[in-house]
């Protein structure tokens, strides 16, 4: 079924929304067979289930390419994750105010915020039901161990996309955007995302580091490990396994938004924003 709040506006057609990669700031282009695409398109809010199903499948394919023998091993499989989310970052579709306005007419500031956030949350539990759909075909056709790491780390990196994607447009919404442009942006997003919290545009240094420091990567490498080792519950018997794992997708995803939205509403009062003006209505 298609998402309500899915316009049919051309900015969202294909992956749901257009993609950072299409602004001159972003990076440039992939080839439509990237696994970085793939994910860009399982963060729409407007991608029907079958569908959702059908990428994750396609994304199990794509990142077997990658060096996957990784999950085997706790510090590889760390190192593994952190690659993929930090090579697709850049590509996310990070919507601007207007465009957000624009795709969810009508609401103030904090109804399209709560609209982003259940929205999102909603992706998050359909990539989890999707997960365990495939999990149920996979283990019912082939039994296999090798194909169980994959998938979780295929949800893995798509949930943790859906929720850098929510970061970076909450901070548009609250007149904040992350800092910087392509990587530099990327990585101020994977930060805040690490640490919950806004990023805050007056503190020296922010935007610009293109890359992880050590420490960032060890600690980012331990939350995405913790995410991998949750989806184990994708992988749980029949349909149970997509029960549980939407469920507690949703339940991450709204508690990271929630307290990242707290942030960036004091750094709001903080730095003295006003809420930018609202959109004139359109007549008949």
């Amino acid at each position: 079924m298609t998402d309500p709040d899915h316009t049919g506006d051309p900015d969202r057609a294909g992956t749901g929304e257009r993609a950072d990669a299409s602004r001159p700031d972003g990076p440039a282009e992939l080839a439509p067979d990237r696994f970085e695409v793939t994910v860009a398109e399982l963060t729409g809010d407007g991608v029907d289930p079958g569908r959702r199903r059908h990428l994750l499948a396609r994304l199990v394919a794509q990142l077997r390419g990658r060096g996957v023998g990784e999950l085997f091993k706790p510090a590889g499989a760390m190192r593994w994750l952190v690659q993929a989310v930090t090579d697709v970052a850049p590509y996310l579709p990070i919507r601007d105010l207007d465009t957000l306005r624009r795709h969810h007419p009508g609401l103030d500031d904090e109804a399209l915020a709560e609209r982003l956030i259940r929205n999102a949350a909603r992706v998050s539990a359909g990539v989890g039901a999707a997960g365990g759909g495939v999990s149920a075909v996979q283990w019912a056709a082939t039994p296999t161990l090798l194909t169980a790491p994959v998938l979780l780390a295929a949800e893995t990196v798509a949930v943790v996309a859906v929720e850098l994607k929510l970061v970076g447009e909450l901070h548009q919404l609250y007149g904040v955007p992350v800092p910087g442009t392509g990587a530099e942006r990327a990585m101020n997003m994977i930060h805040s995302w690490a640490s919950q919290r806004g990023v805050n545009p007056v503190v020296p240094g922010v935007g610009v580091g293109a890359v992880l420091g050590t420490a960032a990567r060890r600690e980012l490498g331990e939350l995405l490990l913790r995410r991998f080792g949750r989806n184990l519950t994708t992988l749980g018997p029949f349909l149970t396994g997509a029960a549980v794992a939407s469920y507690l997708n949703r339940r991450a995803t709204r508690a990271l938004a929630d307290r990242v939205r707290a942030d960036l509403r004091t750094q709001r009062r903080a730095l003295g924003l006003m809420h930018p003006p609202q959109p004139p209505a359109i007549g008949p």
